[in-house]
């Protein structure tokens, strides 16, 4: 197995690019054309379409007042202070 060049190496067909210019999408669609043939071919349990696994632990509530949830009703501490004006 040999190792592929990193991006910015030139290209080892030698046309004088950089591998990412050159032949990285080729190799990156042969890759993942043998990824799904693979996929494809890999025993499916029995199992895996009768139950689906459980969830996990609930997320963490944290107090974001700018996302906008049922329970949170001021923005961001917004006030309703009459605006002053005129005087010193």
């Amino acid at each position: 197995m040999s190792a592929t060049p990193g991006r910015n190496d030139p290209c080892p067909c030698g046309s004088g690019k950089k591998y990412k210019q050159c032949h990285l999408a080729a190799d990156e669609a042969s890759a993942r054309a043998a990824r799904e043939k693979a996929a494809a071919e890999a025993p499916v349990p029995a199992a895996a379409g009768a139950a689906a696994a459980p969830p996990g632990p609930p997320r963490h509530q944290t107090r974001q007042p700018w996302k906008k949830t049922a329970t949170n009703t001021h923005g961001f501490g917004k006030t309703s202070l009459p605006r002053k004006v005129g005087g010193s």
